[in-house]
């Protein structure tokens, strides 16, 4: 079993940067296909971005990218997201995603909600324009 919870949400202005945190239990955290997803009110929960079990190789959603930056440390069972020139669409409840299937992040299926096994709780982001 494992735990994910989520942190650093708030509210900040267009232009401004945020940076998320997602702390695991378990200690097979290194070895899981990780993921960020965001859910607008009244709208399906979205991919944001993905990062294999090293961190070596990740993929963003087109939206974000150039913007938003993943990143894992093992060592500290944690995923971030670094968000920087967020615009008001950015607003969202944020959520981090997690699978044992390490292989998840090969294929396409990495960026389906309905892939992952575990979630946090969702942090909420606004941005104010």
């Amino acid at each position: 079993q494992v735990q994910l919870v989520e942190s650093g949400g708030g509210l900040v202005q267009a232009g401004g940067s945020l940076r998320l945190s997602c702390a695991a239990s378990g200690r097979t955290f290194s070895t899981y296909a990780m993921a960020w997803f965001r859910q607008a009110p009244g709208k399906e929960r979205d991919f944001v971005a993905a990062i294999n079990w090293s961190g070596g190789s990740t993929d963003y959603a087109d939206s974000v990218k150039g913007r938003f930056t993943i990143s894992r440390d093992n060592a500290k069972n944690t995923m971030y997201l670094q968000m920087n020139s967020l615009k008001p669409e950015d607003t969202a409840v944020y959520y981090c995603a997690a699978d044992p299937r390490s292989w998840l992040f090969t294929g396409t299926k990495r960026t389906w909600a309905n892939e992952y096994s575990y979630w946090g709780q969702g942090t909420q982001v606004t941005v104010s324009s």
